[in-house]
């Protein structure tokens, strides 16, 4: 019986296994859907469908930078365990590589591509799943390209717990872009410099500390210089350039960026997991259900 595409569709959907997979499961039980399903559950393949209802807030980021062009991604797994997997950690590495090599517009351009093993990344990815045990995904991604007379700096803490990509403009100081990314993953600023900060969130944030101001009895006549003072207080935790640098506390960052000759005109920061609401296991709960069940 021929395997029509539609038929390796409805397996992949009922198994979650990848389509090479799916398509000679079909063709070894002769088209035969039930027998399908079982073939791949004997070989261990269909575990990726029962997985996706799960939470996976655990893993890794990872940066890959070659010449001119860098990727900063994250791929999140179950546990933490499964981070520092081998097989896990060449998953990683192969997603970096493909999403430099075709830059993708979106995760789900990126999914549906082909990798060079002539599977899509969708396919790839369950067929991790069935060797792992783990749920497993792509969740984001950026693409950076620079020029001869930019630098990037990449920079890993904690193994890939927070990743940061930093585009310096019109210096090749990479030791510098890196420490200043670093620095972001320090302290986790929210924009470059005051200029980004919209005059709404600037308007709210003196409006809040104008309430303060004045619940804590100051005069009214001095209530807006304490505001404009404190309101430099709040660019300094917010804007990177503002902020103290982590390597020398007596020099901000804007100084040392300057000294570089270049510009920071841009940064990402991924913390794994951030944002994912993750289930609150409790163990005492699930091992008195354990004990009633027997």
């Amino acid at each position: 019986m021929a395997v029509t595409a539609q038929m390796v569709k409805e397996l992949r959907e009922k198994t979650g296994a990848g389509m090479m997979d799916c398509k000679k499961a079909l063709v070894e039980t002769n088209g035969n859907l039930e027998e399908a399903i079982d073939f791949l559950r004997e070989k261990g393949l269909s575990s990726a469908a029962k997985k996706a209802d799960r939470i996976a807030a655990e893993g890794t980021t990872s940066i890959l930078v070659k010449g001119n062009e860098a990727v900063l991604l994250e791929v999140n797994a179950e546990t933490d365990f499964v981070a520092k997997n081998e097989g896990f950690q060449v998953l990683v590495k192969e997603l970096a590589e493909h999403l430099l090599a075709t830059k993708p517009a979106s995760v789900e351009e990126a999914t549906a591509s082909t990798l060079p093993n002539g599977l899509t990344v969708a396919d790839h990815i369950s067929n991790a799943i069935a060797k792992i045990g783990e749920k497993i995904t792509l969740r984001r991604f950026v693409v950076r390209t620079k020029t001869d007379n930019d630098a990037f700096g990449p920079y890993l803490h904690m193994g890939g717990r927070i990743g940061v990509l930093v585009m310096l403009e019109g210096s090749t100081n990479e030791q510098a872009a890196k420490d200043v990314a670093m620095h972001v993953a320090a302290l986790n600023p929210q924009f470059i410099s005051r200029d980004e900060v919209s005059e709404e969130e600037v308007d709210r944030e003196r409006k809040v500390l104008t309430e303060q101001a004045l619940n804590e009895g100051k005069p009214e006549n001095i209530v807006a210089k304490m505001v404009e003072g404190r309101l430099g207080k709040y660019f300094e935790e917010v804007c990177l350039l503002d902020q103290s640098f982590v390597k020398n506390s007596d020099q901000k960052v804007r100084d040392f960026v300057n000294s570089t000759g270049g510009t920071v005109t841009e940064f990402v920061r991924y913390s794994v997991g951030e944002g994912i609401e993750k289930r609150q296991d409790n163990f005492a709960e699930e091992v008195m259900s354990q004990v009633n069940k027997g």
